[in-house]
C-alpha cells in the first residue's frame, strides 16, 4: 500500500498527465467540488465549474505541454509542490494582454496544491509574468 506521500506524488504526477493529455475530465475529477485557484498574479476562484471555464479560456488562447516536471509532497500527504517548464504556443489573444500571433515560450512554473481525500483542493501557479511577456515579444 502507497504511503500518503507516496499518494499525493502520484495525484500530482496525473494532475499533469492529464493536463497534457487534453482530457478535461479526468482532469477537473481530480480536484474536489470546492476547489480553489489562485491564479499567478490574480485572485482566487472557487469550485470546479470556474476552474472548467478557467480551462476554456486557456484552452481558447494557449497550446501548452508541461515539461521537465518535478514533484515534491510533505509526509502527510496534505500538501506538495510541483516544478516545471510550460512549453506552449499564444494562439488566440487573452483578454488583456497583447495580441496573440501565434508566439513560442517556454517558462519556468511553481505550483503548490493542498490536497484532501485523494484530491486537489488548492492549486497556486506562479511563473514571471515579464517573462513571459518578453518571450511573446511584447
Amino acid at each position: 500500500m502507497p504511503t500518503a506521500r507516496e499518494s499525493a506524488l502520484a495525484l500530482v504526477t496525473s494532475y499533469y498527465a492529464a493536463f497534457n493529455s487534453g482530457d478535461r475530465e479526468t482532469f477537473l475529477n481530480l480536484l474536489t467540488d470546492e476547489v480553489r485557484h489562485d491564479t499567478n498574479q490574480g485572485g482566487q476562484e472557487a469550485g470546479r465549474e470556474k476552474f472548467r471555464t478557467f480551462l476554456s479560456r486557456m484552452d481558447r488562447c494557449y497550446a501548452e505541454q508541461v515539461k521537465e516536471l518535478q514533484v515534491f509532497a510533505n509526509e502527510e500527504g496534505t500538501r506538495a509542490a510541483a516544478e516545471f517548464f510550460i512549453d506552449g504556443t499564444y494562439k488566440s489573444t487573452d483578454e488583456g494582454l497583447p495580441e496573440a500571433t501565434g508566439q513560442k515560450y517556454y517558462l519556468r512554473v511553481g505550483a503548490f496544491f493542498e490536497l484532501v481525500g485523494g484530491r486537489v483542493d488548492r492549486i497556486t501557479n506562479y511563473y514571471n509574468l515579464q517573462e513571459w511577456l518578453r518571450l511573446i515579444g511584447a
